[in-house]
């Protein structure tokens, strides 16, 4: 069982083949400074990676990166549907990334996408 909070082995694309595909079959929709690859997986659950692009600063700067993406995800997965492999792709900024800047480029994309769950997309109406 996949917890909601947290992001598991079992849900990040891992193999080259599959990122390979996700790069050259899957929908994509971007922004400035971010992208975001997407092709449903027939899973109950989704799957996502976190590649850089070539020359994407030290490997302080990566591992920052991909810490600020992998929490945006985690923060965001709860509101998204279910069933696809992604690839959310940051590329480097001459200004300093932060965790809110990082989850507002995620949710834009994810809406752009339709990703997000109909329900939470404005506050649940009762």
């Amino acid at each position: 069982m996949i917890h909601a909070q947290r992001f598991t082995r079992d849900e990040r694309v891992k193999r080259a083949a599959e990122i390979k595909n996700l790069f050259k079959n899957g929908m994509r929709v971007s922004i400035a400074g971010a992208k975001l690859f997407y092709l449903p997986n027939n899973l109950q659950f989704n799957r996502i990676g976190f590649p850089l692009p070539r020359g994407y600063g030290n490997a302080i700067q990566r591992n920052h990166s991909k810490r600020l993406s992998r929490e945006s995800y985690r923060s965001l997965k709860a509101h998204l549907n279910i069933g696809y492999d992604m690839l959310f792709l940051v590329y480097p900024s001459s200004e300093k990334s932060s965790f809110h800047s990082r989850c507002a480029q995620f949710r834009i994309l994810c809406e752009k996408a339709r990703l997000i769950k109909e329900q939470s997309i404005g506050e649940k109406s009762e």
